[in-house]
């Protein structure tokens, strides 16, 4: 039998760019040495894609640029990576595969990015983001249809999770992208090869977004991993639904492709060296699931048809794109046919060959055949006789075989006391050692190849089950019962007094007193007894026991006291009652019931009423919420002769319907409401009083300025903020005004008020000192980094300059011993961890002012020790 499956292919590392033209794409490191002391050289890699049908942005033609981050904190430089070779094209369409249906093509334009990196060796490690928008739109797994950004990151180990050598990323096997069709199983090798030897282990994870609005965003200040937003059924761990899965060793996704789209999937590899996990890497691409099938014929390897003539035929595969079919039965005629489904009767019996022909788009052609045989008139069936597990059972074959002769027997008697219960004879005889529940199998075999079975179960006792409806029971003196036996046999009853039919499966007596009769039954030879104890009464009385009150909604149990059998049940309300010996009902008005009780011919009746009583009505109001510090009173909805509150140790009045709250944190007050002349039961409420937390305004550190010299305030811990004074404020209603202060103002503090969603605020102030002399750069002439807290570091003090280009610090023989781009930071009198020695030394500095002018100081500074 030939078989013909493909499953097509075509995997390209997607990364992402900008709106509605990104396909994926890696970021990914390699070690390449060692550089100066205490710092390491490394290689970085980006790979973007783009969807070639896009009419958005190109792929960067000269750079791109990567944030690095030490403590989700960006180093100062960013890193720019410059193109690497041409842009190149990948495309793929179905021309050169004819059993592929659908229009499928794929093209993809590729861009590589590489640049080096010397980084200072650390402990925690580095992470590398690249940040861009948008993705391609349409995401078919995604709950956001446009302009959803992304982010590839990779990470560098420290000497905390790897504190020997060094590690460079693992490579994927697979180019980049794939394309699988709709709705069938696929295959994609997601393994990866480790240049340091690694262990790895994959899985899917989320994929990462950005707030970046241009094709090649500056990284921001502090590292920011937001997962993409799925939509449901779809998540980071299972991209692709339920029914794709990524095994964990081998990298390998598999399962039942979603519906028709593109997917975003995220692969994360976690490199394990020495048991321990020391690095996270992640490929980020667009799975395209399109609309495609692959053409083929499948059909099993044999057909027997036993039972009748006709042969049911269908195509195995569930390929939709199959345009013709062609069914050869291999019988005399060569009879044919194109319905893709076929019930064919076959005029004669015997051995077939039969073939199915599929042809789809392009020319193709898959075809398959299976070995048919046609023998109808056969069927297993046997027959058991015997009466109880002292005597044997007979087991007779009843199979029949038109066409061939039955030629094997396989028996399972089902006796789980021995493996000896089976034979191979035609007609066996089998006695079983103890009595059970049975379950007795047949297999045959005829000599044209059928195979039938056929199954039972027998009841195997130790004598016979005297199969009565009731042991017990109870009759009125005046009553006659009927004590029908279901078993065969020959029956005797005793004893032989008020009793009609005293040697039949059906007797009727009627005696006057308690009697218990035996009835003997013997079947074949097995012999059982029982007995039925027929209770007699005289009379009956009913009895419903005094009147009683419910609460209202709620049910009863009405619990008569008799020996009645049958009971008949009615309300002046007129609802039906269940006519049962205990029913419940649940009255919503005062109710008088009324019950029949019999037994047999045997009568009597009785009443009884239940009054209804409302319910408490317990309301504690609506949620609330207050400032820290603040009490609100409580205005609560309560019926009821008793209330109380708890907790109570923050509340005032708590036995009153409005009691007053004041607590420290967020508190559930719990109501009972009660009354006692109704309704006994109690009625709660729960009332949640969520205390907001402190706001914590911080108005930013004081600072210095120049006259006329914009300075951005900054404001956090509320959502909505106020400003005061508003003098020289662009708006005093937001968290960040620009403050622009003229040359007759020496200093000024304002005050901002910081307002949380709920209205409570706290306030913080900030001082602004201007100093009329200009943008400067200001750097101490001694300082004595002697760990004391106090004048420790040697740094600069910037007036007007917006940024330190540099600040740079060298021995007496012109060495630099320090330098630094960032504003606060300083020289601690140190150099590769060797404290210098006391001394003049020289430093520069230079920094770009507000107005955009470069600023230059040079001077002298002396250490003391």
């Amino acid at each position: 039998m030939k078989k013909l499956f493909f499953i097509l292919f075509f995997l390209i590392a997607c990364l992402s760019a900008e709106a509605r033209h990104v396909a994926g794409g890696e970021l990914f490191y390699e070690y390449i040495g060692p550089g100066s002391a205490g710092y390491s050289n490394y290689k970085i890699t980006l790979r973007l894609f783009r969807d070639c049908s896009s009419n958005g942005p190109l792929l960067e033609n000269e750079n791109v640029i990567v944030g690095i981050y030490e403590n989700n904190i960006k180093l100062p430089a960013d890193l720019p990576l410059l193109r690497i070779g041409p842009i190149q094209t990948i495309s793929l369409n179905t021309a050169a595969f004819p059993c592929l249906v659908g229009n499928v093509s794929v093209c993809y334009q590729i861009a590589i990015y590489s640049s080096t990196i010397t980084l200072p060796d650390n402990t925690s490690g580095y992470t590398l983001s690249r940040i861009g928008c948008c993705r391609i739109d349409y995401i078919s797994n995604l709950a956001v249809p446009t302009s959803v950004g992304s982010n590839y990151v990779t990470f560098i180990p420290g000497k905390l999770a790897l504190p020997a050598g060094h590690n460079s990323s693992p490579q994927f096997n697979v180019r980049d992208t794939a394309l699988v069709c709709a709705n069938k199983p696929f295959k994609l090798d997601f393994g990866a090869v480790d240049p340091d030897k690694d262990s790895l282990t994959f899985e899917f994870c989320d994929a990462y977004s950005s707030a970046g609005r241009n094709n090649n965003a500056t990284p921001s200040d502090v590292l920011s991993l937001t997962p993409l937003p799925y939509t449901i059924p779809y998540s980071g761990s299972f991209p692709l639904g339920p029914n794709v899965n990524i095994n964990y060793t081998t990298g390998i996704i598999s399962g039942i492709a979603p519906p028709e789209g593109q997917y975003v999937v995220n692969v994360c590899i976690t490199e394990w060296r020495n048991n321990k996990a020391i690095s996270q890497h992640r490929k980020d691409f667009i799975l395209k699931v399109q609309n495609c099938d692959i053409i083929q014929a499948d059909l099993p390897a044999q057909i027997i048809q036993c039972r009748d003539s006709i042969v049911h035929f269908e195509n195995q595969s569930t390929a939709s794109g199959i345009q013709s079919y062609l069914w050869t039965f291999g019988d005399k005629g060569n009879h044919s046919s194109t319905s893709p489904i076929v019930d064919y009767p076959y005029a004669d019996t015997g051995i077939y060959k039969a073939t199915l022909t599929v042809t789809g788009p392009n020319g193709c052609i898959g075809s398959d055949t299976a070995e048919v045989r046609v023998y109808p008139g056969f069927k297993a069936a046997f027959a058991i006789t015997g009466s109880c597990f002292l005597n044997p059972f007979q087991f007779t074959d009843a199979t029949t075989s038109r066409y061939g002769t039955v030629n094997s027997w396989k028996w399972d008697f089902g006796d789980l006391t021995t493996k000896a219960d089976t034979s191979l004879l035609q007609n066996p005889v089998y006695k079983y050692v103890s009595p059970s529940l049975k379950k007795i199998g047949l297999w045959v075999t005829d000599s044209k190849g059928c195979i039938d079975s056929s199954f039972q179960d027998l009841m195997v006792s130790d004598k016979p089950l005297v199969q009565l409806p009731f042991h017990d029971t109870l009759i009125c003196s005046i009553d006659t019962l009927a004590i029908p036996v279901l078993n065969s046999g020959n029956f005797s009853w005793l004893p032989n007094k008020d009793i009609l039919f005293p040697n039949s499966s059906r007797p009727l007596v009627f005696p006057k007193d308690t009697t218990r009769y035996v009835v003997t039954v013997n079947d074949n030879g097995c012999i059982n007894r029982d007995t039925v104890t027929v209770n007699v009464l005289p009379f009956i009385r009913v009895k419903l026991g005094t009147d009683t009150l419910i609460c209202r909604t709620d049910s009863v149990q009405l619990i008569p006291v008799s020996e009645a059998l049958q009971y008949s049940w009615s309300s002046n309300t007129g609802i039906p009652i269940n006519p049962v010996k205990y029913p419940k009902v649940a009255p919503l008005v005062n109710t008088q019931y009324y019950v029949t009780a019999n037994l047999g011919k045997c009568e009597d009746k009785d009443t009884l009423q239940i009054k209804v009583a409302p319910y408490p009505v317990a309301n504690a109001g609506p949620d609330t919420v207050i400032c820290f510090g603040n009490r609100i009173q409580i205005r609560s909805n309560l019926v009821g002769s008793s209330i109380s509150w708890s907790p109570t140790n923050t509340l005032i009045n708590f036995n009153t319907a409005n009691p007053i709250a004041g607590p420290t944190r967020t508190t559930a007050y719990i109501v009972k409401v009660s009354d006692t002349l109704g309704c006994t039961k109690t009625a709660t409420d729960t009332l949640v009083v969520k205390v907001a937390p402190i706001v914590i305004a911080n108005a930013g550190k004081d600072t210095v300025a120049l006259p006329n010299q914009p300075i951005q305030l900054e404001a956090t811990g509320g959502q909505r903020y106020v400003w005061s004074p508003e003098v020289f404020l662009s708006d005093p209603s937001i968290a960040n005004p620009i403050a622009t202060l003229d040359d007759l103002t020496d200093s000024i503090r304002y005050v901002v008020r910081a307002y949380d969603q709920y209205g409570c605020y706290g306030d913080d102030a900030v001082v602004i000192r201007i100093y009329k002399t200009g943008a400067n750069i200001l750097v101490p002439s001694a300082f004595t980094p002697n760990g004391d807290g106090k004048n420790d570091l040697l740094r600069p003090v910037l007036l007007g300059i917006s940024r330190l280009q540099y600040f740079r610090v060298f021995n007496r023989w012109g060495q630099m011993v320090f330098s630094t781009q960032e504003e606060g930071k300083g020289w601690d009198g140190s150099f590769n961890g060797t404290k210098q020695p006391p001394g003049t030394y020289v430093y520069m500095a230079a920094g770009t002012d507000y107005q955009g002018k470069t600023q230059f100081r040079k001077g002298t500074a002396v250490l003391i020790r």
